[in-house]
């Protein structure tokens, strides 16, 4: 029985997961310089640690109602081809081991070739997790736009 370790995050209410072989950091929400012509869910960029970041509201991305940022928001850092993406989240505050006996391939209903992002369902004892690979949340074509921002 071999175990993952997921970084737990949340949109609204929902906890979702992702892999954190995959994160580089997760940090304190910073103010983000819009940057024109990009995408709506784009929110723009950052300077984290010398680094040109750009952002991305995952709220925006899943058509949920965006809101007010707080002192719980913060940005999940991944690597996403030669450049470092960061994605806005309501909260992220644990790390869970989730056994792959508890994950469960995602629904017919929402496993479609436009959600191959989402890798599992994870179960846990009072609530499931619907897991995440932020690497795919991106078409290619929208990939290609973000390696133009700098």
């Amino acid at each position: 029985m071999s175990e993952k370790q997921y970084v737990i995050f949340k949109l609204e209410n929902e906890a979702y997961g992702v892999d954190i072989m995959s994160v580089k950091e997760i940090c304190e929400y910073k103010e983000s310089v819009k940057v024109p012509n990009t995408p709506k869910f784009v929110d723009g960029i950052i300077n984290l640690r010398g680094d040109i970041t750009p952002i991305i509201s995952l709220k925006k991305r899943f058509n949920l109602q965006d809101s007010k940022v707080n002192s719980d928001t913060r940005i999940i850092v991944i690597g996403l081809k030669e450049k470092q993406v960061g994605f806005v989240v309501d909260e992220a505050s644990q790390v869970l081991r989730i056994s792959e006996e508890d994950i469960e391939p995602a629904p017919e209903i929402v496993a479609g070739v436009d959600k191959k992002y989402i890798t599992g369902v994870g179960k846990l004892e009072d609530k499931i997790v619907l897991l995440l690979d932020l690497e795919y949340i991106l078409t290619d074509h929208e990939k290609d736009e973000i390696q133009q921002i700098s």
